[in-house]
């Protein structure tokens, strides 16, 4: 299993020298039962590798939000999925190593010694939290997915479940586990919170509140009341609840982007001009966090999208990109400041829009600042000058409310490719550019992987039908506008 950040040891524990033959029917190295512990760390490793990675083999989520643009081969800039299998890998990554994990891992918890019936409720409730965010992530990503016949071996060929119903049932279930996420400490791998059931708590909720404004649109009633739920349990409230892991100094334990921008000794990404564009308009104090290599007056300069670009004058992926050992991040309260946003325009009540909208804003400048090395009281001052301007300020800026929040939302999740693409489905905006190899704007949607044609083609044809042809231009069922 790869990238267990500790607790792998744990694996062979057990399997001690034996003078007895029927010791040598053990594989050591392949232990039929494996404990909770070492599942839910995999589990979890995999989840976030996934999210926050940019390598053209697997998530191009950077490219398809149009932060980044390639240089010499960009195929991925032009939506290409098919040559190396990327919708292939993220099923894989998603059903085969995540969702099979913590499957196994409750399975697991079940037979742990030594601990109340709270705390494997407790256990249980963590596990079915990140099912959920999974399953969430398929449905965002492909539409219609296996979910009801999904994990059953027995089943080489399970149906298609219908996007919409997944996504409520899903957020039953976030629903059962959250009340079981109280006055317990879980001991067993999680290296996202350290075992602090309360954050899990906190970030069910902010899961929850998520996936109310992706529905809003097509559902305002149930939207709004799920809102209110997640607000009154309890959302993110800082940075230091942020749904994260630390990556470690020590291959292969390092962040992603490491492998990707230094490991690889590769020159594959330069800013793009669409971001570079945006940020130079508004004079964004963000410009020399995000990227390194800005021109003489401290501006981003972006290599075309969609086409081959010269890597040396343009800007690249900043510094703090380039980091062993930097926090990876999938939900961030910077990003629940702005769903807060929304919601208080949809339907009022507690702080206002513009509040919100501006704690987004501050809060990302100031953490990109201070992690550039910068001190907190000038990236604050920074902050409060850039939400000033005319075409930042809430109540000038240009656009609906909509437009506003999608702009400065999709900025401050310059390193959340996955959530700065999903604001773009959401919102229709910011504007992108057109690709300059494909002619077109970016995907609404991953077409479905060609082994599901190969192993299980029946199913995948319906769930193609189902969803208006399996395009990268048709929509799941949240993205109504």
């Amino acid at each position: 299993m790869k990238k267990l950040i500790f607790l792998l040891l744990v694996v062979t524990i057990g399997f001690s020298c034996s003078d007895e033959l029927t010791d040598l029917n053990i594989d050591t190295q392949n232990p039929t039962v494996v404990p909770t512990a070492a599942l839910l760390t995999n589990a979890q490793v995999a989840l976030m590798d996934f999210v926050v990675d940019q390598n053209v083999n697997r998530n191009n989520f950077r490219l398809w939000s149009q932060m980044w643009s390639q240089t010499t081969y960009p195929d991925e800039s032009n939506y290409d999925l098919i040559n190396r299998d990327v919708n292939g890998f993220t099923y894989a990554r998603l059903y085969s190593t995540v969702l099979m994990d913590l499957d196994s891992a409750r399975a697991s918890v079940k037979n742990i010694p030594l601990i109340s019936d709270a705390e494997k409720a407790a256990n249980e409730a963590v596990i079915t939290v990140m099912e959920v965010y999974a399953y969430s992530l398929l449905v965002d990503i492909f539409g219609d997915v296996p979910y009801s016949e999904a994990l059953d071996f027995e089943n080489p060929t399970p149906a298609y479940d219908d996007d919409k119903e997944i996504y409520y049932d899903l957020l039953e279930k976030l629903d059962s586990a959250i009340p079981s996420l109280t006055g317990n400490t879980l001991e067993l791998g999680d290296v996202i919170y350290g075992g602090d059931v309360s954050l899990w708590r906190k970030f069910a909720n902010s899961l929850k509140l998520r996936m109310a404004i992706r529905i809003a649109d097509s559902d305002d009633t149930k939207a709004a009341a799920l809102v209110t739920e997640a607000t009154t349990d309890g959302v993110f409230t800082s940075s230091a609840d942020d749904f994260k892991i630390q990556y470690l100094d020590g291959t292969p334990n390092t962040h992603p982007l490491w492998v990707t921008l230094i490991q690889s000794g590769r020159s594959d990404y330069v800013a793009s001009n669409t971001i570079a564009d945006y940020m130079n308009g508004l004079n964004d104090p963000r410009r020399a966090f995000y990227f390194k290599d800005l021109d003489s007056i401290g501006q981003v300069v972006g290599g075309v999208y969609g086409a081959s670009n010269a890597y040396p004058p343009n800007s690249k992926p900043g510094a703090i990109q380039e980091g062993k050992t930097r926090i990876g991040t999938a939900l961030s309260y910077v990003e629940v400041e702005f769903l807060l946003a929304d919601a208080a325009e949809r339907w009022g009540g507690g702080a206002s829009a513009q509040s919100h909208y501006n704690a987004g804003v501050t809060t990302s400048i100031l953490n990109w600042g201070v992690a550039g090395g910068q001190d907190a009281s000038v990236m604050a001052a920074a902050a409060a000058a850039y939400l000033l301007q005319p075409n930042v300020d809430y109540t000038t800026a240009p656009g609906s409310w909509k437009e506003k929040i999608a702009m400065q939302k999709w900025l401050a999740l310059y390193d959340q490719g996955f959530e700065a693409w999903s604001t773009y489905r959401l919102y229709d905006a910011p504007v992108m550019n057109v690709a300059a190899g494909a002619n077109t704007l970016p995907p609404t949607r991953y077409t479905y992987p060609f082994s599901e044609y190969t192993l299980n083609e029946t199913s995948v044809k319906a769930a193609g039908s189902a969803i208006g042809g399996d395009d990268l231009f048709s929509k799941v069922f949240w993205d109504v506008n």
